[in-house]
């Protein structure tokens, strides 16, 4: 009588998420148009017929790597840290426990087809009213405008570019900066 070898089943779940972090770290160094389907699948430790299976296709897991991050910090954050915890989680090193790669993602990816950019979009419009409940002035959402496009402007300086002397600037400085000002235009913020 021969033994019979357990089956190894990946369970749906875990391969979910094993495949949205690997699809979030590689949006995040390659952005959108250079990440393959084959190379999420790679890092993931999965076929990529399972990337498919679960999400259809790589713009839709494009867009569960942006809602699963920055939706998750629209929900779990007050209007009033909102911008403190965009900036320290752009600001922190990709594998940092409280760093978060989502910014990153849409700005390597902004531009692109469609419906990345309708998602990216989609969550800046999100975020701006977010912002905007932090001040009492008419203007309120082109006062959350400019204060994320400066954000954007920081990741995109110091992680796309990589100029200095933001590339190497000290986050608490950066963050201490940013938010000392942006309390001019949204008066609301922590």
């Amino acid at each position: 009588m021969t033994e019979e070898k357990p089956v190894r089943r990946r369970h749906a779940d875990t391969t979910r998420q094993a495949l949205i972090d690997a699809a979030a770290g590689l949006f995040a160094e390659r952005g959108y148009e250079r990440t393959t389907v084959r190379a999420i699948a790679d890092r993931a430790g999965v076929n990529q017929a399972l990337l498919f299976r679960y999400f259809g296709s790589k713009t839709a897991l494009f867009g569960e790597v942006m809602a699963n991050d920055g939706r998750r910090r629209l929900r779990e954050t007050p209007p009033e840290r909102l911008l403190e915890s965009a900036l320290r989680g752009l600001l922190a090193p990709g594998d940092a426990p409280h760093g978060d790669r989502s910014l990153e993602v849409f700005l390597r990816s902004a531009g692109g087809d469609d419906e990345v950019a309708e998602t990216s979009r989609s969550l800046g419009e999100e975020y701006t009213r977010a912002l905007a409940r932090l001040t009492g002035e008419e203007d309120a959402e082109l006062r959350a405008a400019l204060v994320l496009a400066w954000l954007l402007g920081i990741g995109l300086t110091r992680l796309v570019v990589r100029q200095e002397p933001l590339a190497g600037a000290d986050p608490e400085r950066v963050s201490r900066l940013m938010l000392d000002a942006s309390r001019t235009l949204l008066e609301g913020l922590a």
